[in-house]
């Protein structure tokens, strides 16, 4: 019986703990940081800084593939379970952003092999562009 409350009791300190913990380190949480909302936008990313995309929008595009799972299957130079990012920069155009930028959302299979691209439904098409705009940028 003892162990059980002691193990209670460890366990109520360990969520108390990280949960406080979290909180202080969430700044967009702390009542006592200046809060700042003129960067957010109605159904923007918090990867998608507005800065960042008006100044280079492939800037921005790699900041929102690497808050995404892109990595686990593209690289930049090299090919692992997909093309990496400079065969698909060889392959395409500027022209091709909406259509890119829908296989990112929509996933697809069969134009580099059997396959299949994950989709993203998560990804709106603005920031799926932004994306694109990276890729192409690897040469």
């Amino acid at each position: 019986m003892k162990n059980i409350i002691l193990s209670l009791s460890f366990l109520a300190f360990v969520v108390s703990c990280s949960s406080n913990e979290k909180k202080v380190q969430d700044a967009d949480m702390d009542p006592n940081v200046a809060q700042d909302d003129s960067h957010y936008q109605e159904g923007a990313s918090e990867a998608n800084d507005e800065t960042a995309t008006a100044a280079d929008p492939a800037e921005a595009g790699l900041a929102l593939i690497n808050g995404q799972d892109c990595r686990t299957c593209h690289h930049d130079q090299d090919q692992l379970i997909g093309p990496s990012y400079k065969d698909v920069a060889a392959k395409y155009t500027e022209a091709d952003i909406d259509y890119l930028a829908g296989k990112i959302m929509d996933g697809g299979k069969g134009v580099w092999g059997e396959i299949p691209m994950t989709p993203h439904p998560g990804i709106n098409l603005e920031d799926a562009k932004t994306m694109v705009k990276y890729v192409l940028s690897v040469k």
